[in-house]
C-alpha cells in the first residue's frame, strides 16, 4: 500500500536538565499488527526532561512532571513513558492529577514497583535491551548509567532506561540520565536525538559531543542541561559537533 507521510517537528527548547557493553534484546509484541504510518509527528518540550510526543491519535507524555497545569493544552495521554525513579522523571503527584483511565504506562521495573496507587489502563515494565511493539510505534529501552567513579551513585546500570521510538520509520532517541556509554555510541540510524549534558549527574558537553560524533544522528537537540552550577554550555557543544561533522544538525 502506498502511503504518504508528512512529518512535522515543533521544538521550543525549554528542556533543561536534572540531575562500552552489548545487551541481548527481547522483542515483545502487545498488538499483532504492523506499525501504522502516521500523518504528523509533533514533539513539544515542556520543561526539564518532560516532553509530549503527538502523532495521529496518540499522545505520549515523557517523564511527566509539573502537575496537571503543565499539560492543560494537550490531549489526555494514551501512553506515559518514564525513564527513571528520580523525582524530575517520575513524579507521583503529577501522575495522580492526570486522568490515566485510558493510559498505558511504560517504565522501568524500579518505577513500576512504585505505581501501586496509580489507576491506569495498563502498566508495562520494560528492561534494558528490550523492545516492545505497540499498535502505532515501537519502543526500545536503551541502558542509561554513569561511568565516572564519582557519579556512580546517581544512576546505576540496569535501573533506568533511555528510549528509541520508531514512529513513521523515524527513529527518535531520548537519552535519559546517562554518560557517553557504549550503548549510546553503538546506536544506528537515529534521525533525532535528545542528549543530556549536565554535571554532576550526567556528562560534560565534551563527552556528549564525542558520543554524538560517533553515532551520528541526523539532528541533535541538547536537553536536560541544567546542573548544580547552572546551565551547560550548549553553544560550545554545538561548535564541537559542527566543527567536526557539518552534516549533523544541532538545534538549540
Amino acid at each position: 500500500m502506498k502511503k504518504h507521510i508528512f512529518i512535522l517537528l515543533i521544538l521550543t527548547l525549554s528542556l533543561i536538565s536534572c540531575k562500552k557493553n552489548d545487551t541481548t534484546k527481547t522483542i515483545t509484541k502487545e498488538v499483532e499488527t504492523e506499525i501504522k504510518e502516521n500523518l504528523a509527528l509533533k514533539i513539544t518540550p515542556i520543561s526539564h526532561a518532560t516532553a509530549v510526543i503527538s502523532f495521529n491519535s496518540e499522545t505520549i507524555y515523557l517523564d511527566p512532571t509539573g502537575g496537571l497545569k503543565s499539560f492543560e493544552k494537550f490531549k489526555k495521554p494514551t501512553y506515559i513513558i518514564i525513564t527513571d525513579v528520580h523525582g524530575d522523571h517520575f513524579n507521583l503527584e503529577t501522575l495522580k492529577e492526570l486522568d490515566l483511565s485510558e493510559t498505558t504506562i511504560i517504565a522501568p521495573e524500579a518505577v513500576c514497583k512504585n505505581l501501586t496507587s496509580i489507576i491506569s489502563k495498563k502498566i508495562i515494565a520494560i528492561h534494558n535491551g528490550e523492545e516492545k511493539l505497540m499498535a502505532t510505534f515501537k519502543i526500545e529501552a536503551i541502558p542509561m548509567y554513569n561511568l565516572r567513579e564519582e557519579a556512580l551513585k546517581f544512576h546505576a546500570k540496569g535501573r533506568g532506561n533511555g528510549y528509541v521510538f520508531t514512529i513513521n520509520n523515524e527513529r527518535i532517541y531520548f537519552s535519559g540520565d546517562t554518560e557517553d556509554i557504549p550503548e549510546m555510541r553503538n546506536l544506528k540510524s537515529i534521525d533525532k536525538a535528545f542528549i543530556c549534558m549536565n554535571l554532576p549527574y550526567t556528562m560534560t558537553v565534551e563527552s556528549a559531543a564525542d558520543a554524538v560524533l560517533e553515532f551520528k544522528p541526523k539532528e541533535i537537540y541538547p536537553y536536560h542541561y541544567r546542573g548544580t552550577d547552572g546551565l551547560s554550555d550548549v553553544k560550545k557543544f554545538k561548535e564541537i559537533v559542527q566543527r567536526q561533522d557539518a552534516n549533523i544538525k544541532v538545534i538549540q
